[in-house]
């Protein structure tokens, strides 16, 4: 029988998340918009996060993978897995997670996506935005967070709300950032923070102390060049540490559902 796919086999999204390099990225962008968000005191309610940054981040990138590249049947496993995870937290902390928190989560996730394409590859065309907006607020709506915008246009106009309201430096974030800077090593957190500056709005490039010389923007362009010559997977070796190496490179690969962590 066969089965209908949550994410179209051409669609935009699955180039995105099939590619490694991209997710990467993505999840570069990532790991400093979390630290600054103003609930990231539920990031802390297990310690999964500060205990072991990389580990999670990566976790996370499989699993949003999974769904990008699951059938309908599949991925509403996955949300109902992930809900029920949220669930269990919420009533170790004590609290309910803020909806606009799991929307900022989700945003960033759209956000982070068009700009590592734009960064590598070209800007999005408007066709690819909507559908890139479409799928992630199919996420959004299976995992039950509420007041998602219809379109692309109001999802720009809320993420930049978002931005404006819901981001802070705080002691958390210090955390956090101490414990990448502990897991990645002087040289690879100081290319973290180059990718990060070629990659952030200007709202979270402020409350950070990041290089003042971007070097790493100009030379995005070039990577696909570079990886034709065989050499992405010294590159991906330069920037993630040994232990985390197989997780990253499995990203390449279309993969099934599996059980679903916390998201992020």
């Amino acid at each position: 029988m066969q089965v209908e796919p949550f994410v179209s086999p051409g669609s935009i999204v699955r180039r995105i998340w099939g590619d490694a390099d991209l997710v990467l990225l993505v999840f570069a962008g990532a790991a400093a918009e979390f630290a600054l968000n103003r609930a990231v005191d539920w990031l802390f309610v297990t310690r999964a996060l500060p205990r072991d940054p990389l580990g999670r981040l990566f976790t996370t990138a499989s699993y949003a993978q999974d769904i990008a590249f699951a059938d309908v049947g599949s991925a509403q496993s996955a949300f109902a897995r992930i809900r029920a995870a949220h669930e269990a937290v919420e009533r170790k902390g004590g609290g309910k997670i803020p909806a606009w928190a799991h929307r900022d989560v989700l945003y960033l996730l759209v956000d982070y996506s068009e700009r590592a394409f734009r960064s590598v590859h070209r800007p999005l065309t408007p066709p690819e935005q909507e559908e890139l907006w479409d799928v992630f607020r199919r996420i959004g709506v299976g995992l039950g967070i509420p007041e998602l915008p219809e379109d692309y246009p109001a999802w720009r106009v809320d993420r930049g709300i978002h931005l404006e309201r819901d981001l802070v430096y705080s002691e958390r974030s210090a955390e956090l950032f101490d414990a990448y800077r502990r897991h990645l090593g002087p040289w690879r957190y100081a290319l973290l923070q180059q990718i990060q500056l070629a990659l952030l709005p200007e709202r979270v490039r402020q409350l950070l102390d990041l290089p003042l010389l971007d070097w790493v923007g100009p030379v995005l362009p070039l990577y696909p060049a570079v990886a034709e010559l065989g050499l992405g997977s010294l590159i991906q070796r330069a920037l993630v540490p040994p232990q985390h190496l197989a997780a990253v490179q499995r990203l390449n690969q279309p993969v099934t559902a599996r059980e679903a962590p916390a998201w992020p």
